[in-house]
Order: C-alpha cells, then sequence, then structure tokens
C-alpha cells in the first residue's frame, strides 16, 4: 500500500490522451477492480462508439511507464427533452492505487476541455444515490444537482 508521501510524490506523474483499442484490456482490467464484474464486450463496443467519433470522447490516463491508471468517457448530447447541448460523463474508472494522485481531478478537467471545444458550456453526469465515492468526486470538481429528473420503471409482466 503507498503510503501518502508516495502518493504526493506521484502527482502529476501521469499523461491524458485519447483511447487506442490497445486500451480496451487495461479499461476493463480497471472496472473489473472497480466493479468486480468483467465486462470486456461492453468496453470494446465502448471503444468503437466512443474512441474515434466526432464529439464523443474517450480519454485515458497513463503513468511514465505506459501503465493505463484511468479512463473517462462522454460525449455532447443536444435537445433531449429540451435540453440545449450540453456535455455528459457516463463512465470513469481510477485505478484504486492512483486514486489520490489527482488521475481523477485531470482526466475530469481534460474531458471539460473537450467538451467546451465542442461548444457546450454545460456537463453533466448521473450516479446511484448510494454511489458515495463518485458523488462526492463530481461535488468537489463543482458539480451540484441540475434542472433534470430522473425516472423509471420495471418492464415485465406487471408492467408494460
Amino acid at each position: 500500500m503507498s503510503t501518502e508521501a508516495d502518493r504526493a510524490e506521484n502527482i502529476g506523474k501521469f499523461s491524458i490522451r485519447g483511447a487506442q483499442a490497445s486500451d480496451v484490456a487495461a479499461v476493463t482490467g480497471i472496472d473489473t477492480r472497480i466493479t468486480s464484474h468483467s465486462k470486456p464486450d461492453y468496453w470494446a463496443d465502448m471503444f468503437e462508439r466512443y474512441g474515434n467519433r466526432t464529439n464523443r470522447f474517450f480519454l485515458i490516463a497513463e503513468d511514465q511507464e505506459n501503465t493505463v491508471i484511468g479512463f473517462i468517457i462522454g460525449e455532447v448530447r443536444a435537445w433531449e427533452f429540451g435540453s440545449k447541448p450540453s456535455g455528459w460523463v457516463f463512465a470513469m474508472g481510477v485505478d484504486p492505487e492512483n486514486r489520490l494522485n489527482k488521475v481523477g481531478t485531470t482526466l475530469f478537467d481534460a474531458m471539460c476541455d473537450c467538451l467546451a471545444k465542442a461548444g457546450v458550456d454545460t456537463v453533466r453526469t448521473m450516479l446511484a444515490r448510494d454511489d458515495e465515492l463518485n458523488m462526492t468526486f463530481f461535488r468537489s470538481q463543482g458539480m451540484m444537482g441540475g434542472p433534470f429528473i430522473q425516472l423509471e420503471m420495471p418492464l415485465g409482466n406487471d408492467g408494460h
């Protein structure tokens, strides 16, 4: 386990770049460590949909040894239920050993830069109410409740 002094020394010793197909296995590994569910097909699909398309962004944080230590995915969405074009962050993960090294903050800042360059002035995300780790992170970045309410209902025998 890293000490606080070790973590302080490591701050800034990583870079941000666009994802490549060869990063999918590392992204899958980080997500598996965080969620305990391996989803390689999902992450391969995410790369296909967001890796190289206009106004869709799949960013990677890698350390000085070129090891992937974090990722973030977002896009510009427009006119859903009357919303003007805005940025959406819908996936983010940082290797747990690197969480106190500003990797998440740097990824989020890079995503916000991409979204601003794409012409939007608002960024949104959606979290589970009990996801305290990500709620704390996004609030520390300045995010707060927005003007929309998420609604849902079960589908099946008793539903539609």
